[in-house]
């Protein structure tokens, strides 16, 4: 169970669910406080109706006994005194009990007509003699409305009032109760209520099984592309791909990037096996003879090269210092962030070598690795020197934010069609020349991955003499 709730197609079910669940009761709420409301504003309008009607007619001096009352069943009426006894009802109306609302409301209901009033009272109220009477004849423009109920013909039911106090042209002063039947509101009301109890389960089951399939079929094309993953990671087999399906959305976008990540990982594995099946066979060479020379040695002390082996020695320390180099980059080892003039370090790896000659070396301060930036300027010169027929030319500029470093030979140059794999692992172009001369070609593999990690480039084009040229560009502190 908790795994089928962890599922993007479930928690995206159970998301869109809860909010159109919501949605949904918000909006009927909605509704129906709307409804009742305009119900309520209609039956207020209908006893307000009424109760203006019936008095003017008092107003008018029209008697009680022959007021045009309602139907009691949907409008009943009351006419009460001063002192709330019944002057004027129709005969169906029992009783009425209404409900003083706003700032009117007290603790309980107001019965309409009090049959314990004051008699004399009373008929000096009928007989309008009133000791003060108002103006003759005038409805209050005062509408008070509240909720009650009134029992008509043995039932009772809840009707909207509206009360409204006149003064009869005897100077009598009478309110008028006038109700509205509620029965349509509530039947309204409750019929609405019905439905959206019936219709929202309806509704959210429709939402969230429509939601369930879409996000099922959405999401289809992921699934696919897991299990592929899952069987590369099983086979080890790096050449495989993942399918792309043909939407043009997020999950086809990701299925790209994920055969794009593959195609990377694979390149960069078989660089590595490359680059391992290389470095065995590097080094199998020095050792092999250095393993000679050290047998031939122990069996004939006389015959034992010095020399020889130390060269294939220093061949070996290089080789290891070369790898360890090349391993350190591979692992994203950031440069130092030292500042140091880059002519100081032009000049102090050019003096002594034959053949060299600097010109126009320009003080330019750069950012970075000195050790680092210094084999690259040595791997420069001793591949300048092993291709150069008589002379190297180095030159250090600026332009704008980039030092510029030049290494040109005069030698034969480097073909347009092998200027890039020249910066490969272990290739030699000359495949002609010895190991011992050559190198293991890892110099300037080892030159462009510093360039790189020093934010520039390493390049090579043909020299003005016709020979190769090398340009380092590095970022300038300026």
């Amino acid at each position: 169970m908790r795994r089928r709730l962890g599922s993007v197609r479930a928690r995206a079910t159970l998301a869109a669910t809860l909010v159109v669940a919501i949605a949904l009761v918000a909006a009927g709420a909605a509704v129906l406080i709307s409804l009742r409301a305009n119900l309520i504003d209609t039956a207020e309008a209908q006893a307000d109706s009424e109760a203006r009607t019936v008095a003017r007619d008092l107003a008018y001096g029209v008697p009680y006994a022959e007021l045009d009352l309602p139907d009691a069943d949907d409008n009943p009426v009351q006419v009460v005194n001063r002192q709330g006894r019944i002057v004027a009802s129709d005969e169906d109306v029992e009783s009425l009990s209404v409900v003083p609302s706003g700032s009117e409301r007290t603790g309980g209901s107001t019965p309409v007509g009090d049959d314990d009033a004051d008699d004399d009272a009373d008929d000096a109220d009928d007989a309008g003699q009133s000791a003060d009477p108002p103006d003759a004849g005038e409805v209050s423009d005062d509408v008070r409305h509240a909720q009650g109920t009134a029992t008509v013909d043995g039932e009772t039911d809840d009707y909207q009032f509206a009360a409204l106090e006149v003064t009869t042209d005897q100077g009598a002063t009478l309110t008028v109760y006038a109700g509205a039947s509620l029965s349509a509101e509530q039947g309204a009301v409750g019929t609405a209520l019905t439905a959206m109890l019936i219709g929202l389960p309806l509704l959210l089951v429709t939402v969230g099984g429509a939601t369930y399939v879409v996000t099922r079929r959405a999401l289809r094309p992921v699934e696919g592309i897991r299990a592929e993953m899952a069987a590369i990671t099983a086979s080890e087999d790096l050449s495989r791909r993942v399918p792309e399906p043909d939407t043009h959305d997020e999950i086809a976008r990701l299925a790209e990037t994920t055969n794009e990540t593959l195609a990377a990982l694979e390149t960069s594995v078989e660089r590595q096996r490359r680059f391992v099946a290389d470095a065995s066979h590097e080094l199998r060479s020095p050792i092999a003879s250095l393993r000679t020379q050290l047998e031939v040695g122990s069996a004939h002390p006389e015959l034992l090269d010095i020399e020889g082996a130390v060269e294939d020695t220093v061949r070996l320390q290089r080789l290891a210092a070369d790898l360890l180099l090349l391993a350190r980059l591979d692992a994203g080892e950031r440069p130092q962030d030292a500042r140091f003039d880059l002519a100081d370090l032009v000049r102090e790896e050019a003096d002594g070598r034959t053949g060299v000659y600097l010109d126009g070396v320009r003080s330019v301060e750069v950012a970075g690795s000195r050790s680092q930036l210094t084999r690259v300027l040595a791997n420069l010169l001793d591949n300048g020197q092993r291709h150069a027929r008589e002379r190297i030319d180095v030159a250090l500029r600026t332009e704008g934010p980039w030092a510029v470093l030049e290494v040109a030979d005069d030698g034969s140059g480097v073909p347009p069609e092998e200027r890039d794999r020249v910066f490969e692992r272990f290739v030699r172009l000359d495949e002609s020349r010895s190991r011992d001369d050559g190198g293991a070609g890892l110099g300037l593999a080892i030159a462009r991955d510093v360039a790189t990690r020093h934010g520039g480039t390493l390049t090579v084009r043909e020299a003005p003499g016709g020979g190769a040229l090398f340009e380092l560009r590095v970022p300038s502190t300026k």
